[in-house]
């Protein structure tokens, strides 16, 4: 027998779907989808969706690059302060993207702690394209690391203590026990990860700006287009939502 919901708990549940999804129904009502072709065949859309793509996939591969090792040191090791390492690898999911900027610009701009040396070595990556990675990889770390570390805390150590006592070394443990058995939670977390990259905004024009075909991804060119063209500004939020989607649908089959 099912459960009556009640009226208390039926109204707000029925407002907040309604929340969330009218405003997805409105974009895709409002879509020109008849001129879909040719609004995304533009120029500077099609710089946008590449430059879009080819960032969050670097900001990803970054992401695992350097994420997973951390989760690792966070979940396996006494490492001095690791409760506060933990807490500022958390920081930037609830940090205001725009500060997360400010803060880029403050550590890896031409007047940063590291600008001189940057300078020296002509590597800036402020208002460049690996500026755009370096603001992506920023806000999405995290969503791999608690992933990863999530995983590594609930993994049983026996199959690793076994394969210690067999001679295998730490690093090859990590490699041939360790990274086989979380690798679902790698998938998750670089799947997060890469969407958050995807859609990132804030930090991204704050830090490396919005220069066509450089440094102006999609959310950045949505944001210029609502001014002059408002109908491409839609088709390419739709591909931003038709993008979002189909990630959500793979980590859900990842998850099961």
């Amino acid at each position: 027998m099912r459960a009556r919901t009640p009226l208390l708990l039926a109204v707000p549940a029925a407002l907040g779907a309604v929340l969330l999804v009218l405003p997805l129904t409105a974009l895709l009502a409002r879509t020109p989808w008849h001129r879909l072709p040719e609004l995304l065949g533009r120029e500077q859309v099609q710089q946008a969706l590449w430059l879009s793509l080819r960032c969050a996939l670097a900001a990803t591969a970054l992401s695992v690059l350097l994420g997973v090792p951390l989760a690792w040191v966070l979940a396996r090791t006494r490492l001095p302060g690791r409760r506060l390492l933990r807490g500022l690898v958390i920081v930037p999911l609830v940090l205001p993207p725009v500060v997360g900027g400010v803060a880029l610009l403050l550590a890896f701009g031409r007047r940063g702690l590291l600008g001189p040396w940057l300078v020296e070595a002509g590597a800036v990556p402020a208002f460049t394209t690996w500026g755009v990675v370096l603001a992506e990889a920023f806000v999405a770390l995290p969503f791999l690391v608690l992933s990863v570390e999530g995983a590594l805390a609930a993994l049983p150590r026996h199959a690793e203590e076994v394969a210690g006592t067999l001679g295998a070394g730490p690093l090859r443990v990590f490699l041939s026990v360790t990274l086989p058995a979380i690798a679902p939670a790698v998938a998750a977390g670089a799947v997060l990860a890469g969407a958050r990259a995807l859609g990132e905004f804030g930090a991204t024009t704050t830090f490396a700006g919005s220069l066509p075909g450089t440094t102006q991804t999609v959310p950045l060119a949505v944001y210029a287009l609502l001014q002059d063209d408002p109908a491409a500004a839609y088709a390419l939020s739709a591909v931003l939502l038709a993008v979002s989607v189909a990630l959500v649908l793979a980590l859900r089959a990842r998850l099961r």
